[in-house]
């Protein structure tokens, strides 16, 4: 501790000291005045006789007393007594001895004379003798009143100086001690009640001024201690609450998912949903497919500062990449496992979809080609077989005979070959989902047919694509290359797949001798079967074509799904 600090029970301690001594001095110094006045009272009265006794011998003197002997003799005792010789002593005044010493000398100066035959000049000298006696008496009487006097003030000075110092310890308790405890208490209520903004006094040099500055240290500690738990606590319910509000939105994600079928627009809606997670900035969904270029889908400005990529895996089957961009303070870790989870399960759910809805189409459509394989291309063959029969007995001379049959064998092998390319046409797969694989396997399929080179590009996504678009277009496409195929005597076949903002453009090109666009050509049912096509899309198809200058067929329809 300092040293210019005090310490509260020394001076509480040092003040009840001094006061012990006092009362043990004031004590003491009574008792031993007292002590010292009985002997004083004694001699008063002793020297008080002395005059008496000297008048005594006067009278007995005059009266030839036979007493006389024994009064000088009780006169001698008197001044000899013990109380008389205590004025000898050191405690005794030394005016107050000499006087004694004096009285002593004078009187044995006077007993000389009463035991002389000149006995009666004592009485010339008694009254001379009992002044002197006077004067010691009344210094006798002095010094007991002295005493007396000293021993009231210092009695008087003890008490004052004992009524001050307790004064001034309870002032000094009062100040020192009740009024910190005081306030200490008060405090004390204050951090009870969850107040810690608390400022003791601290200039107090002694404990009390220590234990205000400790406690106001542990107020501060205490405060300090509950913000942070407050703190804490709100920082815990805020990131419940953020929680909380991302499980919402993952879960209003899923239903959205469950509840309705997976596309463009329902896979932009949970990107909306996720950008709204507290930690997320951008967020972008890149979806994969075979032979067809990636599908785009994005939420918020991805800058690529704090971009993170997550590859999307089901099934150990990747379906493409999921990008995040971070504020400083990134979220929950598992809240983006969730939804990266939530989009490759959505997404392979969307292919399986489209799968089984194309195996659905795929069965009915071959059902319908067996059906008419069956029934309608048996009986064409039957009639085939039975025309060439029918030319074989037909008299040779009989032309008009020989011209029916022939256009009836034209009519029944162009009938045959459109069965046959319907029967393909019905018989079409679109494996694994995807728009992309289905359409190289048509251009490998009819590559083997023709030595023209045929090139394929396509931008489209299957996601964009409902199954029977799906169908619809390869339809259409086979259909304009096989009329390049089997019509243009093209060196190369150009097929180009896009999309704008709102619309599909299908475009087959290739360098064949043409035709011309104007004429209108009997029999051309391939031109026919693709315009309808086009109409069941909601699109047009035009077709452009100059003689020895190729052909190009341009289908265009709007995104909206048409589900014919």
């Amino acid at each position: 501790m300092d040293s210019v600090k005090r310490s509260v029970t020394k001076t509480i301690a040092t003040s009840m000291l001094t006061i012990v001594v006092l009362s043990i001095l004031i004590t003491g110094f009574s008792i031993l005045t007292l002590s010292i006045s009985i002997n004083d009272a004694e001699a008063v009265n002793v020297a008080g006789s002395l005059r008496m006794q000297s008048y005594r011998l006067a009278n007995d003197i005059r009266t030839d007393s036979k007493d006389y002997d024994s009064h000088i003799l009780m006169f001698d005792h008197s001044i000899h007594s013990n109380a008389m010789l205590y004025l000898t002593d050191n405690m005794v005044p030394q005016p107050v001895q000499d006087d004694y010493q004096e009285l002593l000398t004078q009187w044995e100066k006077v007993k000389a004379v009463l035991n002389s035959g000149d006995r009666h000049d004592y009485l010339d000298h008694v009254a001379s003798f009992v002044a002197q006696i006077d004067s010691f008496v009344l210094k006798l009487q002095q010094m007991s009143e002295n005493m007396l006097t000293r021993l009231a003030w210092v009695g008087g000075m003890g008490l004052v100086g004992i009524f001050f110092i307790g004064l001034y310890v309870v002032l000094f308790v009062r100040r020192e001690v009740v009024g910190p405890m005081n306030d200490l208490l008060l405090a004390s209520e204050q951090v009870q009640n969850q107040q810690f903004d608390i400022q003791l006094d601290e200039s107090n040099k002694s404990e009390m001024g220590t234990l205000a500055k400790t406690f106001n240290e542990m107020a501060y500690g205490l405060g300090n201690q509950y913000h942070n738990l407050e703190r804490i606590v709100d920082e815990k319910t805020n990131r419940l609450r953020k929680l909380n509000y991302s499980l919402e939105l993952l879960y209003d994600s899923a239903q959205q998912l469950s509840l309705s079928r997976v596309d463009p627009e329902s896979l932009s809606n949970i990107l909306k949903n996720i950008v709204y997670v507290e930690g997320i900035k951008a967020v972008k969904l890149q979806i994969d497919e075979s032979h067809e270029s990636s599908q785009i889908y994005k939420q918020g400005d991805l800058s690529g500062e704090l971009s993170v990529e997550h590859r999307l895996y089901f099934n150990g089957e990747s379906l493409g990449y999921l990008y995040f961009e971070f504020d400083l303070v990134p979220p929950d870790q598992a809240i983006v496992d969730s939804f990266i989870q939530l989009f490759a399960q959505a997404i392979s759910y969307y292919r399986s979809q489209r799968q089984v809805e194309r195996l659905i189409l795929m069965e009915e459509r071959a059902t319908i080609a067996r059906e008419l394989h069956d029934s309608l291309a048996q009986s064409l063959s039957y009639l085939k077989i039975q025309v060439s029969r029918l030319k074989k007995l037909s008299n040779q001379d009989n032309n008009k005979l020989v011209s029916v049959i022939s256009e009836l064998d034209i009519g029944l092998s162009s009938a045959y070959t459109q069965l046959r390319e319907l029967l393909a046409t019905f018989r079409l797969h679109i494996k694994e989902g995807s728009f992309g694989l289905a359409l190289s396997e048509v251009v490998n399929q009819l590559s083997s047919q023709t030595k023209a080179t045929i090139l394929c590009n396509s931008e489209l996504s299957s996601l964009d694509l409902s199954s029977n678009q799906q169908v619809h277009l390869l339809q259409l496409i086979r259909e304009a290359i096989l009329n390049a195929i089997k019509h243009a005597k093209a060196e190369h076949i150009w097929i180009d797949c896009t999309e704008v903002e709102t619309e599909v453009i299908i475009t087959i090109k290739d360098d064949g001798i043409g035709f011309d666009a104007e004429q209108k050509k009997d029999n051309h049912y391939g031109i026919s079967i693709m315009r309808e096509r086009a109409l069941r899309l909601n699109g047009s198809i035009i077709i452009n074509s100059k003689i020895n200058q190729g052909s190009e067929v341009v289908l265009t329809y709007p995104k909206v799904e048409n589900e014919e």
